[in-house]
């Protein structure tokens, strides 16, 4: 899932990016309304996260507007406001959800996976293919019932190709999903994250089946059922 910071503390955009990198969010960070409008105009974003005391602005201003525009990106604001009004007004100018700093990263995480799982967002709360399922709360992955220990980055991976199951999914949008903007990547992270994936699920005996498709990108495809 792809994430927009608009914070200006940058100590604190730095905390809260690793943090959500832990928990498998790839996220990209502007400290300013402007750079947030220059983001949000050239990238498509699962959540926004943002502060409201910025420095040439005002982020409800920012929020008032993006709602002005039929966009229904879901918004959770982060600010050391915390009085009941200031919460009614943010809430009212069209945020999903405020909290209040400071707050403890697995909160905001368990906050954006909530949010990411309302109808038309992101996130279902389970996805499946053959005996694969993948739990998006808990980023946790099973292979006919049995727990499969895999990283935050291949968690992210079997969600893209699981949520276009049988659909080739395109590396430069896989990639979109899975390194914010200014992620140092190699030229085969991807290529090495699905061979760790496929190895991974090999091994605990999973019956789907990930296929490259040169040139495009990878697709996930469940085994096809037999018919008596």
């Amino acid at each position: 899932m792809r994430l927009l910071l608009v914070e200006d503390n940058a100590r604190l955009a730095s905390l809260i990016r690793e943090g959500l990198d832990r928990q498998g969010f790839a996220v990209d960070w502007c400290e300013t309304v402007s750079g947030a409008e220059h983001a949000l105009a050239i990238t498509m974003y699962d959540l926004l996260l943002l502060d409201l005391g910025l420095p040439d602005g005002e982020g409800l201003d920012l929020v008032r507007g993006l709602r002005r525009r039929q966009d229904t990106m879901p918004i959770l604001v982060l600010t050391a406001r915390g009085g009941l009004d200031d919460r009614v007004v943010g809430l009212d100018a069209g945020a999903d959800d405020y909290l209040v700093k400071p707050f403890q990263i697995p909160e905001l995480a368990a906050r954006c996976r909530a949010l990411l799982r309302r109808p038309g967002a992101s996130l279902g709360t389970e996805l499946s293919a053959g005996n694969v399922t993948l739990h998006s709360a808990e980023r946790s992955v099973k292979v006919s019932g049995e727990p499969v220990v895999a990283t935050p980055r291949e968690v992210d991976l079997l969600e893209c190709l699981l949520r276009r199951a049988g659909h080739v999914v395109a590396k430069l949008a896989i990639e979109g999903a899975l390194y914010s903007m200014d992620a140092e990547v190699t030229p085969n992270a991807l290529e090495a994250c699905v061979s760790r994936l496929r190895k991974r699920l090999a091994t605990a005996g999973a019956d789907v089946q990930i296929t490259t498709v040169h040139g495009v990108g990878y697709a996930l495809f469940a085994p096809i059922a037999a018919h008596g």
